[in-house]
């Protein structure tokens, strides 16, 4: 006999009724979220040597997530973004199972607090000092608004951050 507390029973109710129903996410979404399971499955099924129907709650731990994570990344080649979707997936499930399943709490936890990876800032240029003076030189500056717009665009090279 399975028990109740086993993984597929929760993923199902996962997918069948908590996401269309109580988020009532959209399709997309909803299968989004499929795929990154689809894809847990394979990694647990080809890396890890685990057959899909005898993964159990108990069985899962922030290790292999972490695993599947960089399987993804190394073997997949998926970017750091697609990596933080399939992340988000995984947390709203475990976010969902853990009200269902206090005595897995510690774990599901440590999944749940897996962090998003953050993704490196494009390289911002930045003007050189002709371009500036070139910048600098178009406002009028025998009229008020021309004034101004200079005072803006000194503002803007000096501030840069505070006008996002």
């Amino acid at each position: 006999m399975k028990k109740i507390n086993d993984f597929s029973y929760y993923l199902s109710l996962f997918f069948s009724k908590y996401l269309p129903g109580q988020k009532n996410l959209k399709t997309n979404t909803i299968l989004s979220y499929r795929d990154t399971f689809k894809l847990f499955l394979v990694f647990c099924h080809d890396v890890k040597k685990i057959k899909p129907e005898s993964i159990t709650l108990n069985s899962l731990t922030r290790d292999m997530f972490t695993d599947f994570l960089e399987w993804l990344e190394r073997e997949r080649k998926c970017s750091i973004s697609t990596r933080n979707q399939r992340l988000s997936a995984i947390h709203a499930f475990f976010s969902y199972v853990q009200v269902n399943i206090p005595e897995n709490l510690f774990e599901i936890h440590k999944i749940t607090k897996i962090p998003l990876k953050r993704k490196p800032r494009p390289f911002v240029s930045y003007l050189n000092d002709g371009e500036l003076k070139i910048l600098f030189s178009q406002p009028d500056t025998t009229t008020t608004k021309g004034r101004r717009d200079l005072m803006l665009l000194i503002l803007m090279i000096l501030l840069p951050g505070s006008l996002r």
